[in-house]
Formats: C-alpha cells, sequence, structure tokens
C-alpha cells in the first residue's frame, strides 16, 4: 500500500475500513521493525529499546497521509489515532479491536483488548526519562521550570532562594558568559537552596559552540542605520581598504574560515533576523550581500550579533576548544550538559567520545541535552536521537530563536509541533525554549501573545525562562499558568476538567 492510498479509499463501511486498518498495521509494523534493525547497533541502553521501536512505528506510521481514516473513525466513536505519538502499535491495535466487534457483534466477547499497563507503557517511560533528565516534578505541576543563571545571581543567594522557592525545577548556566568561578558560585548557591528548602533542582550548563557572530562593524560617512537595498560586505580577518568600500557598511564574522562555504544566492540573516540579505558576489575575504528585509526605520549594525545562513550546510565543528575545558568542569559540577550547534548524528558521536574520556565508568546519571536550532538539525533529529539516547538520558531543547531564522519565522510554529511529536514517539523529554514570557522578564509586564505562548509550552516536559530584572515574577506567573494549563490539556489531549467561567 502506497502512502497516499488511504485517502484514495472509500472507507465509511466499517469491514472496509477494518480491512484497511488491519493493512496499516502490518505495514507499519513491517517498514518500522526494518528501520529499528537499522539502529539497533547503536542503542547500548537497553532502558531505550522499547522506545525506539516505537519511534521506528511512529516514522513508518506518520509517512502516510491519515486524514481519510481519522475521518472515518470519529462517527463511530473510536480513536482517530491523533494521539499515538507515545504508542504507536498499541493505538492501532486497541482501534482494531474495537472495529473488529462493532464488524462482528457476536463476536465480540472473544476479541481481546490491550491491558491498561501496555496501553499506558509508552507514557510511562516518557515521564520515567523526564524524571531522569530534568529530575522529578514538582507535586503541584507535571512540567519543569528551567530558568538561566549569570553572574549577577552568583553573588546573591537570596536571589537562588527566591527562584526555587517561587518553583525553579532546572537551573541553567551558559558558559558562553561569565567565568567558572562565577559557575561555581551559582552551583554552591543552587545546592544550599536546595538543602534549606528540601526542594530539587537539577544544574545543566550548555556549551558554548561554534557561535557565528559579528564582530568589528563600519559604517559609512553620515549613516547610521542599515536599509533596504543597502549593500553589506561581510569579511573575515581583516577589511579591504578601497574607496568603494568606505562607502559600504561593513561587518566582520567571528568565523572566518566559513565565509568560503558561502556562495552568490545564499541567505545572511544577522541580528536574530532582523536585517535579511542575499549574497550578490563572492570576494576572497568574504562577500557583498543586498539587504532585502529589514524594518521600516532601518536598523544599526552592532558588533556580538547572531549571523545566520539557513541556506548553506554550513561544515562547522561543534566542539571549540573552549567547549572541551568548559566540558571538563560540566562533568564534575553538572547533571547534562546542553549541547549547543549539534546538526548531525556525527556531531553526536563527538560529543559522546569526550564524555567517555572525562565520565566514572559508573555514573549513569549523566544527561545529553540536544539543542536544536538549525534547519540540518531539525532533518537530521530521527538519527540525532537513537545516536544520543543509544548511550546517555537524553532531552531535546527547542530552542526556537536561531531555529526561527534558520526555517523562516512562517515555518516555527509547524516545526515546533512536529518536533514535540517526533520526541514524544520517542519518549524523549522535550524544553521549550527561547523569548519565553520575555517582556514579563524584562520589563515586568508580559503581553498577551506571550501569555498564550507559555501556557501552550504546557504541552514539553520543560519551559525554560532567560534571566531579567524581573525573573522571579516571572517564574512564579509561569508556574501558576501550567498547574492551571495542565486541568486542560496533556500533550496533544484535551482534559475534560468541569469548566467553572459560566453558572447554569
Amino acid at each position: 500500500m502506497r502512502p497516499d492510498d488511504l485517502n484514495a479509499r472509500d472507507l465509511s463501511n466499517p469491514a472496509r475500513l477494518l480491512s484497511a486498518l488491519r493493512l496499516l498495521r502490518r505495514e507499519v509494523y513491517r517498514e518500522g521493525k526494518a528501520i529499528f534493525e537499522s539502529w539497533k547497533p547503536l542503542i547500548h541502553r537497553k532502558d531505550f529499546r522499547f522506545s525506539a521501536q516505537n519511534f521506528a512505528y511512529y516514522l513508518a506510521f506518520r509517512k502516510r497521509d491519515l486524514r481519510a481514516v481519522q475521518r472515518a473513525l470519529i462517527p463511530l466513536g473510536l480513536s482517530s489515532l491523533g494521539r499515538s505519538e507515545s504508542h504507536v502499535l498499541q493505538n492501532l491495535d486497541a482501534v482494531i479491536a474495537s472495529l473488529t466487534a462493532i464488524c462482528a457483534p457476536q463476536k465480540s466477547s472473544s476479541v481481546a483488548h490491550l491491558s491498561r499497563a501496555d496501553f499506558y507503557r509508552g507514557q510511562n517511560l516518557l515521564r520515567a526519562n523526564a524524571d531522569a533528565v530534568l529530575g522529578k516534578a514538582p507535586d503541584r505541576r507535571t512540567v519543569r521550570i528551567m530558568v538561566t543563571l549569570d553572574a549577577a545571581v552568583a553573588k546573591n543567594y537570596d536571589h537562588v532562594l527566591r527562584l526555587l522557592e517561587s518553583g525553579m525545577n532546572c537551573a541553567r548556566i551558559n558558559c558562553a558568559h561569565d567565568t567558572p568561578d562565577d559557575w561555581e558560585l551559582m552551583i554552591r548557591h543552587v545546592h544550599r537552596a536546595e538543602q534549606s528548602t528540601g526542594l530539587s533542582c537539577r544544574v545543566f550548563m550548555d556549551l558554548s559552540g561554534p557561535k557565528v557572530r559579528t564582530g568589528a562593524v563600519h559604517t559609512p560617512p553620515h549613516r547610521q542605520r542599515v536599509q533596504k537595498g543597502d549593500v553589506i560586505y561581510i569579511y573575515g580577518n581583516r577589511p579591504k581598504r578601497t574607496a568603494t568600500l568606505k562607502n559600504l557598511f561593513q561587518v566582520q564574522c567571528t568565523l572566518p574560515h566559513i565565509l568560503p562555504q558561502v556562495g552568490v544566492g545564499a541567505e545572511v540573516w544577522i541580528d536574530d533576523g532582523h536585517i535579511g540579505a542575499v549574497v550578490e558576489s563572492v570576494l576572497s575575504g568574504g562577500f557583498m550581500a543586498r539587504v532585502t528585509h529589514i524594518e521600516d526605520k532601518g536598523r544599526k549594525l552592532r558588533p556580538d550579533k547572531g549571523l545566520n545562513f539557513p541556506t548553506v550546510s554550513l561544515n562547522i565543528s561543534p566542539l571549540t576548544d573552549k567547549d572541551l575545558v568548559d566540558l571538563d568542569f560540566i562533568v564534575q559540577h553538572a547533571d547534562a550538559v546542553s549541547y549547543s550547534f549539534v546538526q548531525t548524528a556525527d556531531d553526536i558521536k563527538l560529543l559522546q567520545s569526550e564524555l567517555q574520556k572525562r565520565l566514572a565508568p559508573r555514573r549513569k546519571d549523566f544527561s545529553v541535552v540536544a539543542k536544536i536550532e538549525t534547519k540540518r538539525a531539525v532533518e537530521n533529529l530521527p538519527e540525532i536521537i537513537i545516536q544520543a539516547a543509544g548511550s546517555f538520558p537524553l532531552g531535546v531543547m527547542i530552542a526556537r530563536g536561531d531555529l526561527a531564522v534558520e526555517i523562516g519565522y512562517q515555518r516555527i510554529a509547524e516545526i515546533q509541533e512536529e518536533l514535540l511529536w517526533i520526541c514524544e514517539a520517542a519518549h524523549v523529554p522535550v524544553i521549550w525554549a527561547t523569548q519565553v514570557l520575555e517582556n514579563l522578564v524584562k520589563k515586568g509586564i508580559p503581553s498577551r501573545a506571550e501569555i498564550t505562548d507559555a501556557a501552550m509550552s504546557e504541552r514539553a516536559e520543560c519551559v525554560m525562562l532567560n534571566k531579567g530584572r524581573f525573573i522571579v515574577e516571572a517564574v512564579d506567573i509561569l508556574d501558576n499558568v501550567l498547574m492551571r494549563m495542565q486541568q486542560h490539556q496533556q500533550k496533544k489531549a484535551p482534559q475534560l476538567r468541569a469548566l467553572h467561567s459560566w453558572r447554569r
């Protein structure tokens, strides 16, 4: 059966629908088993075998358009298969058993249904994996809250204590900022606050990675802002000294060795996507890019801003010399490492090799978080998950800032959903990150849209907040929003709690 055959069939007859579902189940099993067999050499953790099998079945299941099947199942009062992520075969088996009873009611007593333990095994594994990576969820909610710490926090134990009391469950330290002395003091404050409150808090440390950023900036005479149509010269080590270039905006790339990989027609996005340009010509030391997207009033070019090349598969090692030094600290002080700029399974292999050199053989509790922030990482996510979770407890962070620039803002909501589904199928916990309650954290007043975003984040296993002046208030509000939403939603499944907003 081809992936599109189901939509071409008339499935209004229950017997015909049952036949189609049985065929679908056989093919999903056959194709999924073949995928799993190819993965088996990479799976060294026995705890991950069942999850990998379910993941393989899900990939086979979702390559088909199943909307006709869903429309046929709903009027019969059966599951439409729309929440099969954590238990693909089990959900198919349950629907087939119920549909068999409908088609042959005289034999309904002989139809075998799955036990509750078998049906919910996938969901229970996801919860256990979330506990292993993120720590146990607090009694009052199922989603953890992660907070980014900084040097200011390192000097203020009372601030860390307030964060823990307000609802912080995971502390994040970004190795791109501050110093090892600062990091050690932050971690000491976290552990002291744990002892004081009796609450637990996992420590996550982000490797800096090879972040491509702007360096030195030159603006032409009498110009402050880049406008649409302007040409920007992006160079490596040294700018060219010509009269023509003096009248152009110029910006240095902090990773000059990637510039030869960028050709004519490539897209360039600067400053988290605020400036978009297309490469028009390539020079020996850089290239010329014409601005195609920018706000009406223009924007200033500034140093230390992100540079993204979404249409180029950059060949960059995700581990820098600094990362390797930082990794020595991380394995001694943190519960998990967050891996920036991971794009392939080979990138995971590289990190695994470095961790094996540093971790004690018996330490099984150390976790890896793969930060998904590029189009290439999205495309390679199944291989990344299998390579990583086959050896270490794994979490996935949806790094929505860079990811939105890489795949386009129009697709970020769609891809975010797909990442949640994929990870649930592999029973891998997800961290929902970037700009959550950003206005509240920085200015003290949330926008309406970001409150809705925070409410939707309940479908992940953890939500990350960045640092800011009003971070304690933001943790408190996020805690309240998540507690409310978990009564109404679990992953994609609505929870039919009694509604109290209207009196009858």
